[in-house]
């Protein structure tokens, strides 16, 4: 693997500086930056605008246990249930116990939830024992909560925002330290950058190396892609998530149609109006990844439907008015009609290898969010615990960087310089002949992915996935658009996916091989781990320990 995605010469690149650089404006970016501007001058730098990311797509709500009735004892039961034996207790035990206070100072920034008579209203979804999933907006949750974050970052002098910025490589000095990002300005074209004392990945999924994904256009990849160039280690990324319920109607994007639905009681159904999870532990609030498969199964001998109508239309509108609207503009009334679903890539349990502080393998480097893995998630996340990750885990990466930073500002001078010659005339806008031939290209990622890496795996697809991958990734990228880098990205974390789904030979979480289908504790009870310069996949044991 290439250290940088093209060559580039330093005296072609604006310089900038601030104490900490933040990757990524969704709940784990820009809480971040939030806490951190208490402290430090902070840039946010995001793909597109500060709005666009994961966050503003989630529907069902953020898990967090602060009824009577509920304690982060039983949410810390639930989560290690779900995550089928590769949660880390420690990190887990931290989400748990540090997330109400996480979420009470979310409400103090301004995110309003749904209540009821006066009180916070909960619902409950999938692997949950109770109802702990706070929500906004009936089915807006996301939004709601970007919306608060943003507004408190556009009036924070200590934060500046600047969007339109894609993140091409992490910069390094000679002892190999990260000292900032090399960015590209979407805009004009130029190469940018940004030094910072630390620096922050909070850059989300990768699910758009999948032909079906709930995820936006921003998810691919790019902050995995970009940290296991500069050396960091890759955690778990055999595992992801397929969630059970998109949208399938033909000509429409998958539309993710929330977990919720099922916990205020809409039933699975298939072609012949019968309720096929009946039969399973859990039923319709089984984990995803069973309740995925079990879909999946069902696919196979006709059409399957989530039908909303055991809620009761007055519920329905109250509760999810966003999901009601977008299917009325595909001609489906879930008021009085099954909805058609099927399973879609949703979420990436693997990432950036971290500690409980967010510190990578590499100095000055720390993940947040979708884009890290701590543990926490394990093999199979459970529902809505993906934005209190974001929120708990982010403010304990400000706590590490307080302890931690620098006093001296890196300099411009001590970045080191990749080999090869400058990019130059290279930089192109969209719209040009040699995206035509990468969208090719990217359209063969998704379908190999999708086909070949999916809900269910084999040894002979997996092998093929890779060597495809390994073979493509062996070309060059010619030009600097954001479609070809976005590319080059997916080809990186495609790759360490399928890799790391070839070498675990058994069936654990949202891993399914269908050739090694049993869960192995003695063997495989391990974290996988990836670095560029590995030929094989490591493996460490799962671990209370920091």
């Amino acid at each position: 693997m290439r250290r940088y995605l093209y060559p580039w010469s330093k005296s072609e690149v604006k310089v900038f500086d601030s104490d900490v650089l933040v990757l990524g404006s969704g709940i784990a970016g820009l809480y971040t930056a939030i806490k951190a501007s208490e402290y430090f001058k902070v840039t946010v730098l995001t793909k597109k605008t500060i709005e666009e990311s994961n966050t503003e797509h989630a529907q069902g709500g953020i898990a967090v246990a602060i009824d009577e009735s509920d304690s982060p004892t039983l949410h810390f039961e639930d989560t290690l249930r779900a995550g089928a034996g590769l949660c880390d207790p420690l990190t887990v035990r931290i989400l748990v116990e540090e997330g109400p206070s996480c979420v009470e100072e979310l409400m103090d920034m301004g995110a309003k939830f749904d209540r009821h008579d006066g009180e916070l209203a909960l619902t409950r979804e999938g692997a949950h024992s109770q109802r702990r999933i706070l929500h906004a907006l009936g089915d807006a949750t996301g939004w709601e909560i970007e919306r608060a974050l943003v507004a408190k970052v556009k009036d924070n002098p200590n934060i500046t925002t600047l969007e339109g910025r894609f993140v091409v490589d992490l910069l390094e000095n000679d002892i190999g330290d990260i000292v900032g990002a090399l960015v590209l300005n979407e805009e004009t074209g130029e190469l940018e950058g940004h030094l910072a004392k630390a620096v922050v990945l909070a850059t989300g999924g990768l699910g758009q190396v999948y032909r079906f994904t709930t995820n936006p256009s921003v998810a691919t990849g790019d902050g995995m892609a970009v940290a296991l160039r500069a050396g960091a280690d890759l955690m778990d990324m055999e595992f992801v998530q397929f969630h059970p319920t998109a949208l399938l109607i033909p000509n429409a994007p998958r539309f993710l149609i929330s977990e919720a639905v099922r916990g205020e009681g809409a039933h699975l159904i298939n072609a012949a109006g019968i309720r096929f999870m009946d039969n399973i532990p859990g039923k319709e609030l089984a984990p995803r990844d069973i309740v995925a498969r079990a879909i999946w199964k069902e696919m196979n001998q006709g059409s399957v439907y989530l039908d909303f109508r055991p809620i009761g239309q007055e519920r329905i509108l109250e509760r999810f008015p966003t999901i009601h609207q977008t299917c009325l503009k595909y001609g489906m009334d879930v008021l009085t009609m099954p909805l058609p679903v099927a399973p879609a890539a949703h979420y990436m349990m693997g990432g950036i290898a971290t500690n409980s502080y967010g510190e990578t393998s590499l100095a000055q480097l720390y993940a947040a969010g979708e884009c890290a893995c701590n543990g926490v998630h394990g093999a199979n996340r459970l529902a809505s615990n993906s934005l209190l990750d974001g929120l708990v885990f982010g403010a304990r990466i400000v706590e590490k960087i307080r302890e931690t930073i620098k006093v001296k500002s890196p300099s411009w001078e001590e970045v080191l310089s990749p080999l090869g010659n400058p990019c130059g005339t290279g930089f192109v806008n969209h719209g040009t002949v040699k995206q035509l031939e990468d969208q090719g290209l990217r359209n063969r990622i998704k379908d190999l992915m999708w086909d070949s890496v999916g809900i269910l795996r084999d040894e002979a697809n997996l092998r093929k996935a890779k060597e495809l991958l390994m073979a493509w990734e062996g070309d060059s990228v010619s030009t600097c658009c954001v479609e070809d880098l976005e590319t080059g990205n997916m080809l990186s974390v495609g790759l360490a996916v399928a890799k790391a789904a070839l070498d675990r030979m058994e069936s654990r979480g949202g891993h399914f091989r269908s050739d090694y289908p049993l869960h192995l504790d003695e063997l495989w009870q391990r974290h996988s781990l990836q670095r560029k310069e590995d030929y094989h996949v490591r493996y460490v044991p799962v671990s209370g320990a920091d």
